[in-house]
């Protein structure tokens, strides 16, 4: 046998082992980025284990192992033909530059069924340089910066253990997804970073964020018109500006709010507790049926609030009353201490005022110089009962 036929039996018999190394590992159904010649930057190997997870039709797992990689704007969609579990243990890291991105987001899970967002893994932002170039907290036309994580129309779901780091925008975006939760989930970055909420729900049902911890630059969680069902449970909540629901009536034609249910929840040195705001004069919605309950709040400004005035910087006009109609609220044992006087704040609409509003057990001390702690409320006749620290509107 010569010398060229030997080379090519060797390498036909190399070639054989590797397709059945590769075959053994996919028939156990994981698909780690490694075996896809992941380096440095992980880009396109996670993009080509994902499409061969997803084209799989048995239960599948993408795995990136731990370690630090890079990873540019990506978009992981389905459908796919089975469930499928991106286990995430390393660290990813976005470009700095927030010019590299064009479009919402860095991170973009879309159209997939039965998905599983698992692992100690952490997704960076790097959001420090674009927080000193936004001008977004005072200028609404301003350009925006992307998100580290958006869920798109995702259904029976689950996010748990990963983390997410100093994202340029929103830590995470939840939009027309059903049946998703996020447990043992974690937010961290400045409380003085620029428009970084925690996580945003919007025209979702059935959400669950449980035993979470967020701390941000803005609201821990916020909810936009079309959430139904969403339950938050034993979240620790701060820095940030509290667990919120709104802004409501900025635009035109949103979904009405309903089921909200926030419980056992604490929420430390932030600038809001547990709110509801919608914009003065711009649009109509309506939100009912939200219920804020067994809530500990530590030096936490503005405790309890509903907000129908909400303007931050002056961008909308204060001349007409908002157009949202707010009812059955009920905040339930509230208690520890507050940072302001005001430990209850309702402002409802003049021109449509909220209906069915229970305070009950609002137990917040303060011990500032402003005074003992008090209640504020105005185009509302609540419902109260049991121990109030402050004086019932």
């Amino acid at each position: 046998m010569g010398p060229r036929v030997v080379s090519s039996a060797i390498i036909s018999f190399s070639l054989f082992l590797l397709l059945a190394s590769t075959a053994k590992a996919q028939s156990k159904g994981v698909f780690d980025v490694t075996k896809y010649g992941a380096d440095k930057d992980i880009t396109e190997a996670l993009t080509n284990a994902w499409k061969d997870a997803c084209a799989s039709t048995n239960p599948s797992k993408v795995l990136i192992p731990s370690g630090t990689y890079s990873l540019r704007k990506l978009t992981l969609a389905g459908p796919c033909k089975a469930a499928i579990e991106l286990q995430v243990d390393g660290i990813l890291k976005a470009p700095v530059d927030p010019n590299q991105f064009s479009g919402g987001h860095w991170v973009n899970f879309r159209y997939v069924d039965k998905f599983t967002l698992s692992g100690s893994g952490t997704f960076d932002g790097q959001g420090k340089v674009a927080w000193s170039k936004s001008t977004c907290q005072k200028d609404k036309d301003c350009d925006s910066l992307p998100m580290n994580i958006r869920f798109d129309f995702i259904t029976n779901a689950l996010v748990r253990d990963i983390t997410t780091r100093d994202s340029k925008n929103f830590h995470v975006n939840v939009l027309g997804c059903k049946n998703l939760t996020f447990q043992h989930f974690t937010v961290s970055a400045p409380g003085d970073s620029v428009n970084t909420d925690g996580i945003h729900v919007g025209q979702s049902t059935g959400i669950y964020i449980i035993d979470s911890k967020i701390g941000t630059g803005d609201d821990c969680i916020s909810v936009g018109d079309g959430t139904e069902e969403l339950h938050i449970t034993r979240v620790t909540c701060g820095p940030g500006h509290g667990i919120s629901v709104g802004s409501l009536g900025k635009y035109p034609n949103e979904k009405p709010v309903s089921g909200i249910f926030v419980k056992s929840c604490t929420i430390s040195d932030t600038t809001n507790g547990v709110r509801i705001k919608s914009w003065p004069a711009l649009y109509g919605g309506v939100a009912s049926n939200m219920h804020f309950e067994d809530i500990v709040m530590n030096n936490v400004q503005n405790p309890v609030i509903i907000d129908q005035v909400y303007c931050p910087w002056n961008q909308c006009s204060l001349k007409a009353p908002s157009k949202v109609k707010i009812s059955d609220v009920s905040f339930k044992n509230i208690r520890g201490t507050s940072a302001t006087p005001v430990v209850v704040q309702i402002a409802c609409s003049s021109g449509i005022p909220c209906e069915k509003v229970e305070l009950a057990d609002i137990k917040l001390a303060y011990s500032g110089p402003d005074g003992p702690p008090k209640s504020q409320c105005s185009n509302v006749k609540p419902m109260i009962s049991g121990i109030m620290s402050a004086p019932g509107c």
